[in-house]
């Protein structure tokens, strides 16, 4: 995305329109349709170095309340993935060069719950799934996390927007933060990597030591043995595909610390036009039955669907 003073703090851009094209051309979100993309890209770990040294990544300031500011990284879709900057291509490139509001969401709750004394994310370890700006992440990075892994589809959001937004937002001046009298920004014994992937396999990659090959005995596994794993599992605007959802849940079990591990999730309760959405993914979780899930915010602004930061752990 092309640097512009007039465009919005996050991008807004219509996925019911976006499946009415695909549709023309035969891909989707779901259903049959999916059955011909190609597979999806290797997984692997991308290294800080290898960011990019061709694509211009601008920053712009953003204000998320008040005494808190992040910088967003902007890059051109066409640039990078020759697309158009509201280009969405399923197996291809997966949005990760837009801001959505979620992530911001994201970013707004997790403060709240650190002031209201019911979040601490010092010392924990940090997994943002399709993390794009990767701003939760950021936040969390600059809270004292001691791992903060960054996962994204796409490689190319990874070396051109998500690593150079993290180095941008690591040596910004000191701005308050969430803990009393907390001003440090410098978090330098921070463990921060970068992850590749479809969820489908990239949990081989990421740090985890639980392996869920029999669903049927999890539940017993979980209460008599507990398990490494993320801390914190934090993720925006992931679930608008209903044909990820369940590899997207797996994932989520592979990688979360238990039994005391949570899931911040934040996105719109419905994706009009594309079947996704919060309540289709809490019906996943509801299903399989070993999580729970407890709603912590609600932004209904009138100028997108009603969105909404979900709480998930295990029971």
């Amino acid at each position: 995305m092309a640097a512009n003073a007039e465009k919005p703090e996050a991008e807004k851009f219509s996925l019911s329109s976006l499946w009415s094209s695909q549709n023309q051309s035969g891909l989707g979100f779901f259903g049959s349709s999916e059955k011909s993309l190609a597979p999806p890209p290797p997984c692997f770990e991308v290294l800080p170095s290898e960011v990019s040294s061709t694509v211009k990544c601008t920053t712009d300031s953003v204000n998320l309340s008040e005494g808190l500011a992040l910088l967003k990284g902007r890059v051109s879709t066409h640039e990078v993935f020759a697309l158009s900057n509201s280009d969405l291509v399923p197996g291809k490139y997966e949005g990760g060069l837009k801001l959505w509001e979620g992530s911001l969401d994201l970013v707004k709750t997790l403060r709240a719950e650190i002031q209201d004394g019911r979040l601490s994310l010092t010392g924990k370890s940090i997994l943002e799934l399709g993390c794009g700006h990767g701003l939760p992440g950021i936040f969390a990075c600059l809270e004292g996390a001691s791992v903060i892994h960054f996962q994204d589809f796409n490689a190319e959001v990874l070396q051109c927007l998500t690593i150079p937004n993290v180095n941008a937002n690591l040596r910004k001046e000191p701005v308050q933060l969430s803990t009393t009298n907390a001003t440090e920004r410098n978090n330098s014994d921070a463990e921060v990597r970068f992850f590749a992937g479809d969820w489908s396999e990239v949990h081989q990659y990421l740090l985890h030591l639980r392996d869920i090959e029999d669903e049927n005995s999890l539940g017993l596994r979980l209460e008599q043995h507990p398990t490494a794993g993320y801390d914190v599992i934090l993720m925006a605007e992931t679930v608008y595909s209903i044909s990820s959802l369940q590899n997207l849940y797996a994932l989520i079990k592979k990688c979360l610390s238990c039994p005391h591990g949570v899931v911040y999730m934040a996105a719109k309760k419905h994706y009009f036009g594309v079947g996704g959405g919060t309540r289709q993914f809490l019906s996943v979780v509801a299903k399989d039955g070993v999580m729970v899930s407890n709603l912590i915010a609600e932004v209904a602004d009138g100028s997108s669907n009603v969105r909404e930061v979900w709480k998930l752990s295990f029971k």
